[in-house]
C-alpha cells in the first residue's frame, strides 16, 4: 500500500487526487515568477487540481559555469515567502548544501533533494532531519529498485513523508529514456511517485554548453505517466520557454496547460475507477 503523503491540505498518494507540481524551473525575476505562480493556481483552481508550486533560488547542477543559476538563496526565499503570503500556494524548492537547509525549511513547504544528490548519505539526512516532506528525485543513474536505499537513509530519522519523482533514466549521450514500470515498481515498496515530464525529455547538456530538450513530448509523457499509475505530474512552464534563462527547451507554455492538465484528470479519473478508487 502507498503511504499518504500531506502537506498542508494536500493529500498525495493512496488514491487522492492527481497533484501538480510545476513552476519555472529557476526564479529569473520577482515579476515572471509571481505571474507564472498565479497563473498556474487560478488554473489548477479552475480544474480542481491540487497545486503546489514550484521554483528554484538556486540551480547548482548547471551545465556550464557561465549558465544563470537564480538569485541565490537569501533573495530568492524573499520571493518565495511573498508568493506564498499573497497567493496561498504550497511551495517547494531544492536545496544543494547542508547549510541551507535551516533557511530553507522556515519558507518550504516540501524540500526537494536533486537528482544528482539523491545518493550523498549526510546531505540527506539532515534534510531529512528538518522535519519537512521530502521530494526525492530519483537519479538517473539508478534503477527503481535502488530507491529503497534513499529512502531508508530518510526513515532512518523518523521522517516518513517521502515522495519519489521519476525523471527518466540516462541512455546513450545528451538522452534520457523513461521505463514506466519503475512508476509501479516504486510504489510497491510504498511511496508515492511523481512523474516529472519535462525533465524525462531533457537531452542533458545536448546544447553544448547548456541541457537541450524536446518539449514536445512532455504531454505525451504525462499522459502515460497517469495511465500508468502516478500520483502526480511534475512540470517545468514558463510565460516564453524559448527565452527563459533556465531549462528553456524542455519547459511549457502556459498557454498549453489547459488542454493537457484537462486530458490528465480524466485519465486520472478513468484509472482510478479501474484500480477501484473513488
Amino acid at each position: 500500500m502507498v503511504k499518504l503523503v500531506k502537506t498542508g491540505d494536500i493529500l498525495i498518494g493512496q488514491g487522492s487526487p492527481l497533484v501538480l507540481i510545476s513552476g519555472p524551473c529557476v526564479i529569473e525575476d520577482y515579476k515572471t515568477t509571481f505571474e507564472i505562480a498565479s497563473f498556474l493556481k487560478e488554473l489548477t483552481q479552475k480544474l480542481d487540481i491540487p497545486f503546489i508550486f514550484k521554483a528554484s533560488y538556486d540551480k547548482a547542477n548547471r551545465t556550464s559555469i557561465n549558465s544563470f543559476r537564480g538569485p541565490g538563496i537569501t533573495e530568492g526565499l524573499k520571493i518565495l515567502e511573498s508568493i506564498k503570503a499573497k497567493l496561498g500556494v504550497t511551495i517547494l524548492s531544492d536545496v544543494h548544501r547542508i547549510n541551507e537547509i535551516a533557511d530553507a525549511a522556515l519558507v518550504l513547504d516540501i524540500i526537494q533533494i536533486p537528482a544528482f544528490l539523491c545518493r550523498q548519505t549526510d546531505f540527506i539526512v539532515e534534510v531529512a532531519r528538518a522535519g519537512k516532506p521530502l521530494n526525492i528525485k530519483k537519479g538517473q543513474f539508478l534503477a527503481p529498485w535502488d530507491i529503497t536505499n534513499v529512502v531508508e537513509k530518510v526513515t532512518s530519522t523518523g521522517n516518513h513523508q517521502i515522495l519519489i519523482t521519476e525523471r527518466g533514466t540516462m541512455f546513450g549521450y545528451n538522452n534520457l529514456v523513461v521505463d514506466f514500470r519503475g512508476i509501479k515498481i516504486i510504489q510497491d515498496s510504498g511511496w508515492p511517485v511523481i512523474f516529472d515530464a519535462t525533465h524525462s525529455i531533457q537531452l542533458p547538456g545536448g546544447a553544448g554548453t547548456s541541457s537541450g530538450g524536446q518539449r514536445e513530448f512532455a504531454p505525451i509523457l504525462a499522459c502515460a505517466a497517469v495511465a500508468a499509475g502516478a500520483d502526480g505530474i511534475f512540470m517545468e512552464v514558463h510565460t516564453d520557454p524559448d527565452k527563459a534563462l533556465c531549462d528553456g527547451p524542455n519547459s511549457l507554455k502556459l498557454d498549453t496547460l489547459h488542454e493537457l492538465l484537462s486530458q490528465l484528470k480524466a485519465i486520472k479519473a478513468v484509472q482510478q475507477k479501474f484500480y477501484g478508487f473513488k
